[in-house]
């Protein structure tokens, strides 16, 4: 039997894609035991349990981004981190780790080269993150969703997707979607999401506009993530939900998508085939418009930049867009060229390798 430690959480592109791994695996392998480490803040604190997984805490220790007390306290905190990590793999006689980034995974990293064990990093992300850095730098086999994402020796995998959206049939399911949603089959649905955490402008945008677009002959499901945004105005066709645990659902009664191009959204997009508008995250390292570049070069989407995100654009631009219909079924179309659907059975079979290759050379 296999025991392998899934390592990442935080937010939903970072669980989402270690539960499509675990999936997989236990598909493939069901007695395999499969141990989730993450932190009692993040999503999968939620997520996990909900799947029946197992999940093991660990402090969260964010790396320091500038001198201050939190920096001073990080050494002795993740030395901490790291020994508990430690102690579980030497308990549960861990086989191998798999990594997703996030809080989690720097602690699993380190743990598993102290332990000699193998362990293989998932960079989601264009430009990678500073955990899965660490991962690739103290020699874990890397994949990658995107091409030319500069981690040494990556071998592009595509993103882990959970099987109710792999196997999703957008067509077959639509009646029940819209049903869920208590939409009518007349109207199209316009998808708003800005992820679990919310996106503020795309928030305030939406609501200000949502007279506009109903008044184009959609309808709105609009995801607000905890920063909602302001008050649900209870419009009819307007579906004010803050989280959704049936994204396959969502994507299946939408005929466009608004939302950030975090690395799980726009590989879901692909993978099913949905036109989009792409509004980049604007603070960070930039990564969330390196995402969008496999999807815009497709011309399966739109970019828009975050502060020009405002009700006179969805004004002069989106009402159009939605009024008019063939631009968006010709973008739909172009989606269906770029999504994979097999990353999470190669990131099984990568964690096997290196299960099967450990003490060799």
């Amino acid at each position: 039997m296999t025991t392998v430690l899934l390592a990442g959480g935080g937010t939903a592109g970072h669980v989402n894609p270690l539960l499509a791994v675990a999936d997989a695996w236990r598909a493939d392998e069901p007695d395999a035991e499969l141990v989730v480490l993450g932190t009692a803040e993040g999503l999968e604190a939620r997520l996990v349990p909900a799947r029946g997984y197992e999940l093991v805490t660990i402090p969260r220790v964010p790396f320091p981004r500038r001198p201050n007390g939190a920096a001073l306290r990080f050494p002795a905190r993740f030395r901490d981190a790291v020994r508990i990590t430690r102690q579980l793999i030497r308990d549960r006689g861990v086989d191998a780790v798999v990594g997703f980034g996030g809080y989690a995974s720097a602690p699993a990293y380190v743990a598993a080269r102290a332990e000699k064990v193998p362990f293989v990093v998932h960079e989601a992300n264009a430009r990678p993150g500073i955990a899965n850095r660490l991962g690739g730098w103290l020699g874990g086999r890397v994949a990658t969703t995107f091409p030319g994402t500069p981690m040494r020796g990556a071998t592009v995998v595509g993103m882990p997707l959970r099987r109710e959206i792999v196997e999703l049939d957008r067509r077959a399911v639509r009646d029940d979607a819209l049903a869920e949603f208590g939409f009518t089959a007349e109207r199209p649905v316009l998808l708003v999401t800005g992820g679990s955490t919310g996106a503020r402008s795309i928030n305030h945008t939406i609501a200000a506009s949502a007279p506009a677009i109903l008044g184009a002959g959609w309808q709105i499901l609009h995801i607000t993530g905890r920063d909602r945004g302001g008050d649900d105005p209870g419009l009819t066709g307007y579906r004010v939900i803050e989280y959704c645990d049936r994204m396959d659902l969502a994507l299946a009664a939408a005929e466009l998508v608004v939302c950030r191009s975090g690395a799980a959204t726009v590989t879901e997009l692909g993978a099913v085939g949905l036109a989009s508008i792409l509004v980049p995250y604007p603070v960070g390292n930039g990564e969330q418009r390196l995402n969008a570049r496999e999807l815009i070069d497709a011309g399966a989407a739109i970019l828009v930049d975050d502060a020009a995100f405002t009700p006179e654009w969805v004004s002069d631009s989106l009402i159009p867009l939605l009024t008019g219909r063939s631009e968006i079924a010709r973008m739909t179309a172009a989606a269906a060229t770029v999504g994979r659907r097999d990353a999470a059975s190669a990131m099984v079979r990568l964690a096997r390798e290196a299960i099967a290759s450990r003490g060799v050379g």
